[in-house]
């Protein structure tokens, strides 16, 4: 164990958490290693991820993301805490077995108010395979779109107006019956959007081998998977991530602690894999280094504690009125300084900055417009 350093900040920590992430030296990996090696990257804003991902996968363009997503080698669904993320085909199966359960415990009352059984769900899940059978049939393409689900749910008796729909659809991905699949095509999509959505496709369809862990070992693997991804974190940071119950991720943590390294400081244990922490000894890159990170990115989102680094007194210009949605954000040596926007006039597209405080340093703002150029790019390739 590491001792505590007068010189470990939380802007080092920060920087720790860039390397960790592969923001930082390491972001050259392909679009399927860079989502495996996050093990889950938060989804819920598809435009988003695929940014989050691109930021990951450097050299790579949205298409690319896509073209994954198309494929089958990345998989967008629902494996924790109620909310999409991209992660790899294999993994999917296993994870959801180890948090689906807590998930319906949460879910449950709102269910009852819905008039969700689970009778109800048996019955979408045979209405889904039959209609993602159907429509396979007649153009070759697999799979159906959230709204020829409800449509066929409603054809059949079943509800789908004031969010039944979208809960009977997340029942079934959370039991391993559906899982999102490639994009739809324009004409599929029924809003003249190429892209605009998913595909649903049967689980064993579309993901046809699946890796199995029990749910011991499957907890452990998770968590030294989230330490060398996002470490240095705490266990509650993981616990917190994963919904997996603190005094299971403490057992888990006897398991993998050999595999990491604890890095004391302020009084809480960090964890983080060998790698990272031998940048304490020979310099932690990133002190210059200024990125534009998509809203929702897991350098923010994928803690417990914001705090280490983004000051409390400007989360609130991160995520207004604390309402769950992330802006995207400025990350400056290790620290959101910022959040920035996204305009469009005529066919050019912008990137803007809001600092928290006063402007950009002009060498700041040099690094943030070759990052606004660089999502451009990326976006539009």
């Amino acid at each position: 164990m590491p001792p505590a350093s007068s010189s470990l900040t939380p802007r080092v920590m920060g920087r720790l958490r860039l390397v960790s992430h592969g923001l930082l030296g390491g972001g050259s990996r392909p679009v399927p290693d860079a989502v495996r090696w996050m093990a889950c990257i938060q989804a819920q804003d598809l435009g988003s991820a695929l940014w989050a991902v691109g930021q990951r996968s450097r050299g790579t363009t949205a298409s690319d993301v896509r073209a994954a997503l198309d494929s089958g080698a990345v998989v967008r669904s629902w494996p924790m805490r109620g909310t999409l993320h991209l992660l790899a085909p294999e993994d999917l199966r296993w994870i959801l077995a180890i948090t689906s359960g807590r998930l319906m415990k949460v879910v449950a009352g709102r269910h009852r108010e819905l008039d969700i059984t689970p009778e109800d769900i048996s019955h979408c899940r045979d209405i889904a395979f039959k209609t993602c059978e159907a429509l396979k049939a007649g153009d070759g393409t697999p799979g159906a779109t959230r709204e020829q689900l409800f449509a066929a749910f409603e054809d059949a008796g079943q509800i789908t107006k004031a969010q039944r729909g979208i809960h009977l659809v997340a029942s079934l991905c959370q039991r391993a019956w559906l899982v999102q699949g490639p994009m739809a095509a324009s004409g599929k999509a029924g809003n003249g959007k190429a892209g605009a959505q998913q595909l649903f496709v049967p689980f064993d369809d579309w993901i046809p081998k699946s890796r199995s862990l029990g749910r011991e070992e499957g907890i452990a693997e998770l968590m030294f998977r989230y330490f060398r991804s996002h470490g240095p974190a705490t266990v509650r940071d993981f616990s917190w991530w994963s919904q997996v119950p603190l005094t299971e991720a403490r057992r888990a943590l006897t398991v993998v602690r050999e595999q990491l390294v604890e890095l004391p400081f302020e009084g809480t244990s960090y964890w983080l894999s060998p790698e990272v922490a031998q940048l304490l000894d020979d310099g932690v890159p990133g002190s210059r280094t200024l990125l534009a990170l998509p809203g929702f990115d897991e350098f923010l989102l994928g803690y417990q504690d914001r705090s280490l680094v983004l000051a409390p007194e400007y989360a609130g210009l991160v995520v207004p009125g604390n309402n769950g949605i992330f802006k995207r954000m400025i990350v400056s040596g290790g620290e959101v300084v910022g959040t920035w926007s996204r305009t469009v006039s005529g066919k050019t597209v912008s990137a803007i900055p809001e600092p928290f405080t006063g402007k950009l340093s002009p060498a700041a703002q040099r690094s943030f417009e070759a990052q606004g150029r660089a999502y451009v790019r990326f976006m539009a390739g």
